[in-house]
């Protein structure tokens, strides 16, 4: 091809061809992939760290005060037990009550307590330390009356990934993807660390909301920066490739909170990948549709050029000039700055996030509703984790094949339909039926996953590029908001214990519902800007 003859060809050219041209899935596009997969090893760790800090070990009233009593004094350990503190209905001691005074008789008759007065416990708790060395509950007694504080430090949690989402996919529309990155990196490890040295509880509750604060943009920011590298055909590689160290991680999450028996250290490991994630940031490049779609042209063709080199194709580069490359994208207005406002002003716009935020809402709700449960199945938490991390892998094997054959859309709601159908059927297997409600939620949560894998692709290719975070982090708003709730919708089982799970897949059918009337968009090119939006979003194919 003659540098003659380029110029004219790259004026019918839209960047999606450049980057073919370019090697759509080259080297470079790999590097990025990998120096992407570095901070994304946190993301599981922070978002299912609550497993494990905020467990509940078996606990009892601490009756030391009553070591001074004679008659007290001279008994073992269980039948100190049996006289102070009333038993449950599976034998084991109360967690919350103890007698008012010790109940001697009971040694001999242990048939009759109910008449018998009793109180809360007066002086602390005794947990079992056999699983957990320390825990949140343990540390500031989160058992009993405060249960409910301790649920809600998953909710805390998500409330701040729910605001940085907002807050980063709109930085990151504005400022550009890389430098946002760094600032969730940043963010994200100073607050993660301050975490692990929090010396009251309302100290960790505030260091935990900005965490997630933080965590929240390398969430969004990580995924659509590779996404807009990639050519079409191997964006699904790229989305499914990226949702595989959130599997990974999953599963190797319970080893390192095994080893590491204490919720102090784990909080600190998990954010440690993040110094390496700053080293690297470096050799990370800026989203080239980004900069086109923002005028910046001689910073869009120095990192095209960059990849070029790495890709082997400097000839195609060293051919396209800044401005003929201005041309790939027409951009009505190139100072027009967007914003969330933007949602809502067209129609079809409209639209689209309202069917996105459902579908998201949807998704991370049941996903974290099954996540968010690992002790409710009957089975070791530890290889309950490892067994749904282990769920995922394939799940994503079966994604990536059916993403290309039978698109997006279908996939979407398909997997949303079966996580609610496996929601749906555990409400009719007994408690102590362990194994097959483990069976049964590893199913729901591979599923799950399967959809969550699908709307961060999906999602990413239906926004166009001057909207990309804004949409995304609006999705993400919706999305833990879903997850904010999914703590409080688990305490529905003290009025009804298969309610939660009936909540859940009434979720998991709505969202399913709305994902079925949002467009396809296989084998499409990604939308530039809202003008393209209206052409396509009416036609179903999508852009071809």
């Amino acid at each position: 091809m003659s540098s003659s003859t380029l110029p004219h060809l790259i004026l019918k050219m839209k960047l999606e061809n450049v980057l073919s041209e370019l090697d759509g899935f080259g080297r470079f596009q790999l590097r990025t992939v990998f120096l992407m997969v570095i901070p994304r090893v946190t993301l599981p760790f922070h978002f299912l760290l609550n497993n494990f800090i905020a467990a509940v070990p078996s606990h009892h009233c601490d009756i030391s005060s009553l070591d001074n009593r004679g008659i007290f004094r001279n008994l073992s350990l269980a039948d100190r037990l049996v006289v102070s503190i009333p038993v449950q209905e599976d034998g084991t001691p109360n967690s919350c009550k103890m007698f008012a005074e010790p109940q001697y008789h009971l040694l001999l008759n242990s048939s009759n307590i109910t008449d018998l007065t009793t109180v809360p416990c007066q002086n602390g708790w005794v947990y079992d330390n056999t699983t957990f060395h320390s825990t949140l509950p343990t540390e500031w007694d989160l058992v009993c009356d405060k249960k409910r504080v301790n649920k809600a430090t998953a909710t805390i949690f998500f409330m701040g990934v729910m605001l940085g989402a907002a807050v980063f996919g709109y930085l990151s529309d504005r400022f550009g993807r890389k430098r946002v990155l760094l600032l969730s990196y940043v963010t994200t490890t100073l607050f993660g660390f301050a975490s692990a040295f929090s010396y009251n509880f309302a100290m960790f509750a505030a260091m935990r909301f900005f965490t997630g604060f933080g965590i929240s943009g390398i969430s969004i920011i990580t995924m659509v920066l590779c996404i807009e590298w990639v050519d079409i055909k191997h964006r699904t590689a790229v989305g499914v490739l990226m949702s595989m160290d959130w599997s990974v991680s999953t599963a190797l999450l319970p080893a390192v909170a095994y080893f590491l028996n204490g919720w102090r250290y784990l909080t600190a490991v998990v954010t440690t990948p993040l110094f390496l994630a700053m080293i690297t940031w470096w050799w990370i490049p800026e989203s080239a549709r980004w900069l086109v779609s923002n005028g910046r042209v001689n910073t869009a063709h120095f990192y095209l050029s960059k990849c070029a080199k790495v890709n082997g194709r400097e000839q195609f580069m060293a051919d396209l000039k800044p401005e003929v490359l201005s041309k790939v994208i027409i951009l009505e207005n190139e100072n027009r700055k967007y914003s969330y406002l933007d949602l809502v002003k067209t129609p079809k716009m409209r639209r689209l996030a309202l069917l996105t935020g459902i579908v998201w809402f949807g998704v991370a709700c049941t996903y974290y509703g099954i996540s968010l449960n690992v002790t409710g199945f009957g089975v070791n938490i530890y290889l309950t984790q490892f067994i749904y991390g282990a769920s995922e892998i394939p799940a994503k094997v079966f994604i990536f094949f059916t993403l290309n054959k039978i698109g997006r859309r279908l996939n979407q709601a398909g997997t949303l339909a079966l996580t609610g159908l496996c929601l749906f059927c555990s409400m009719f297997i007994p408690q102590e039926m362990g194994v097959y409600k483990t069976i049964l939620g590893a199913l729901g949560k591979m599923f799950s996953e399967a959809s969550f894998t699908t709307v961060f692709l999906y999602t990413s290719e239906l926004y166009p590029t001057v909207m990309r975070q804004n949409g995304l982090g609006f999705s993400n708003f919706m999305a833990r908001i879903g997850v904010s709730v999914s703590p409080m919708i688990m305490l529905l089982e003290e009025v009804w214990i298969p309610l939660p799970s009936a909540v859940f897949s009434l979720v998991a059918f709505a969202a399913a519902l709305s994902a079925y009337f949002l467009p396809e968009t296989r084998n499409s090119r990604l939308p530039e800007t809202i003008e393209d939006l209206p052409i396509y979003i009416s036609n179903q194919n999508g852009l071809k």
